[in-house]
């Protein structure tokens, strides 16, 4: 029993960097800053200042760390504030919907961040990640997940849904054995 924790840690790892990837391949719109010429393998830029082009999430991190381009992507802000916000609003036996990739996205909108907006935002995402957690514990214990619970949840809740799940089950089992 004591393996299980470092296989679940495995599983929320290799699930997160697929959903990761994916969101890495995103195509986000950017645009330039100044004149820019890359060739390399398959991709081909030849844009100058002012130019609006569709790239590769990590393409553009790339581009924006050398302060190449702009990211045309401000929605994420409001995103992030309207997913928290319906949460905080939800009630308490019951949990907003979330994107599967929405810690992703939150942890790449949180990179962007100056220390000290990241420090307000996290006060949020912390009492967001409590509310969520306490949920779920609660929904995982007393059922399976539906189909309807499942599209409320981000990929890693789903993954400690059926965790908590599995887990009530194995402990409900165990204590309870002799009365079957």
């Amino acid at each position: 029993m004591s393996s299980s924790p470092i296989l679940i840690q495995g599983v929320f790892e290799s699930l997160k960097n697929t959903y990761l990837l994916e969101y890495l391949l995103e195509e986000i719109r950017v645009t330039f800053k100044s004149e820019v010429k890359i060739s390399m393998n398959d991709i081909n830029i030849d844009a100058k200042e002012g130019d609006i082009l569709l790239l590769p999430r990590w393409f553009t991190k790339i581009l924006l760390n050398k302060n190449l381009i702009e990211i045309q992507d401000n929605e994420v802000s409001s995103y992030v504030s309207k997913a928290l916000n319906r949460e905080r609003i939800s009630k308490p036996h019951d949990i907003s919907g979330v994107d599967v990739d929405f810690y992703i996205r939150v942890n790449d909108f949180l990179e962007g961040l100056n220390e000290k907006e990241r420090e307000i935002l996290m006060v949020s995402l912390n009492s967001f990640v409590m509310s969520r957690l306490g949920k779920i514990v609660k929904l995982a214990a007393a059922s399976s997940l539906s189909t309807e619970m499942e599209s409320k949840l981000s990929a890693e809740e789903k993954q400690l849904y059926n965790f908590v799940h599995t887990s009530s089950l194995a402990f409900k089992e165990s204590v309870l054995r002799k009365y079957d």
